[in-house]
């Protein structure tokens, strides 16, 4: 595949006009990128990138080089379920084979033990989904069930009751413990012999909308509780907050944003005036067992890819890796069946574990390299009228448009890329009505991580349907727009008061990107 010409960001910023500073939550531990090999900006370097962040002066214009989101690693869009699936197109040739190993391992079916393969035994004993692939489905996004008996893949239930100490150094933090006997996350499957802890079960409640043109939208609330509990009720404090597997394109461009960048668009008290204040989550590295920023998951609660897929590995599918070592996944010790059950740790295999150091690594190569494709219609007419209106009714508040990644000694791929997420990585209060009352970290039951845009208009094309936010109930992108609360009320306000042309101007622009 090939990405359309993009030069290097040094004649890139020539042609950009800076980032306007903003408050930085001075309270906060120091938030350094310790899991990169930084190669530090010079001061010329700084203010060129200051440049080519800077707001446009005329948004109905299109910008040089805004085609590719994912600058040099940008591929180029195809069009079929595979275009979220491709490389990062900058990615040298030696480096190609561990991209294709890594997909093999995302993409590989685990069986519980005992079992005649030593290779790809461990599952479970309790588990979500028996692959990466099976919840981020086509590398996109995962969704809700469509009939009650549908299995529970790619969406599950975290849980938590409140209690337990705050990490040192992390001011704000809100203590929370996994639930005593189901652990931190409800898994609705279990090797042969155990009964699953219990099922997700979720009625919905449609709701119309009227617009101000008398457009009428229905919006499905969900609700959810346990079905069939197999250790009996859960704890009556139980914070449940369901979670849709995201897309997986641009992680490594979104991990390669210096830490600096992403907090100095955070005004936790909204010292400006203008109703958004972005906090930062913080949370300590499982890794490097110090506060690092968060910049993974719905609520920001995993600061690296690494930390993130071995998250997966162990909470989805009850694998062993370094970071998370025990068998049985997050078992509890009321679990005593689970923890008692087979397991596919080999004392004689390297680590002795099931997901060993050299396979996590393979993973979060191939998670940091899959591409962002290049975005289509970026010149018409309708789109960049959407572009205006994306500006006008300030969803660039929270969805930054563009970042500038660090420079890397050892990250080819993502090295002093200019980049279009359309997102800040910060938390942000979004109302009552996307709540789901659990605090993660920093985060309250209220706040939500600003969601990546990149490649939202190519979510059908490669899933099958169009599902958003966090819990996959809005259905199409207007839907995920009028669920909006909180910081985006007034946002969400304008476009439910725009003309219907203009309405789907904006869609058109989104659907571009």
């Amino acid at each position: 595949m090939h990405a359309p010409t993009t030069l290097p960001l040094f004649l890139l910023v020539l042609h950009c006009a800076a980032l306007t500073p903003a408050l930085a939550e001075d309270a906060l531990p120091p938030l350094d990128d310790r899991h990169l090999h930084v190669i530090p900006r010079t001061d010329a370097e700084s203010a060129r990138i200051a440049q080519a962040l800077n707001r446009p002066d005329d948004p109905a214009k299109s910008e040089p080089f805004e085609a590719n989101p994912g600058g040099a690693a940008t591929t180029r869009a195809i069009d079929t379920a595979d275009a979220f699936s491709q490389s990062s197109e900058n990615m040298p040739f030696d480096r190609e084979m561990d991209f294709k190993l890594g997909n093999g391992l995302f993409r590989k079916t685990w069986v519980a033990s005992p079992a005649s393969t030593r290779a790809s035994d461990g599952l479970g004993p309790y588990y979500n989904a028996r692959a990466c692939q099976d919840c981020h489905i086509k590398d996109g996004r995962g969704h809700t069930p469509e009939t009650a008996d549908e299995p529970r893949v790619s969406i599950f239930l975290r849980l938590s009751v409140p209690g337990g100490t705050a990490p040192d150094g992390i001011p704000g933090h809100i203590p929370t413990l996994p639930e005593p006997t189901y652990g931190g996350q409800l898994q609705d499957f279990a090797a042969n012999g155990l009964a699953p802890e219990g099922q997700m079960a979720i009625r919905w409640t449609e709701v119309p909308v009227t617009l101000a043109d008398g457009t009428t939208v229905s919006l499905r609330r969900p609700e959810y509780s346990v079905a069939d509990p197999s250790y009996g009720p859960l704890h009556p404090e139980t914070q449940l907050s369901p979670r849709v597997a995201p897309q997986m394109i641009g992680l490594g461009l979104l991990e390669a944003i210096p830490a600096a960048d992403i907090l100095a668009h955070a005004d936790p008290e909204d010292a400006d005036g203008d109703g958004i204040s972005g906090r930062a989550n913080v949370v300590v590295s499982a890794e490097y067992g110090v506060p690092m920023l968060g910049r993974f998951g719905h609520k920001a609660g995993n600061p690296t890819i690494k930390e993130q897929s071995a998250g997966a590995f162990s909470g989805d599918m009850g694998l062993s890796t370094p970071l998370h070592p025990a068998p049985w996944g997050e078992c509890t010790e009321a679990q005593v069946a689970c923890r008692e059950a087979p397991h596919g740790q080999e004392p004689d295999a390297r680590d002795g574990l099931e997901v060993d150091s050299q396979s996590l690594d393979l993973v979060t190569f191939y998670a940091r390299n899959l591409a962002v494709p290049a975005r289509r219609n970026a010149e018409d007419p309708q789109v960049l009228q959407g572009k205006t209106l994306f500006y006008s009714a300030g969803c660039p508040a929270c969805h930054v448009p563009k970042f500038v990644t660090h420079r890397l000694k050892d990250q080819p791929e993502q090295s002093f890329q200019l980049i279009w997420p359309y997102t800040d990585l910060l938390l942000h209060d979004m109302g009552e009505g996307l709540a789901d009352n659990r605090p993660e970290g920093r985060a309250s039951g209220r706040e939500w991580r600003t969601a990546p845009l990149w490649g939202i208009g190519m979510t059908e094309q490669v899933t099958g349907h169009q599902q958003f936010l966090h819990d996959g109930r809005a259905r199409s992108i207007l839907e995920a727009i009028l669920w909006h609360g909180g910081e985006a009320q007034p946002g969400r306000d304008t476009v439910a008061t725009m003309p219907a042309d203009d309405r789907a101007a904006l869609i058109a622009y989104l659907e571009s990107l």
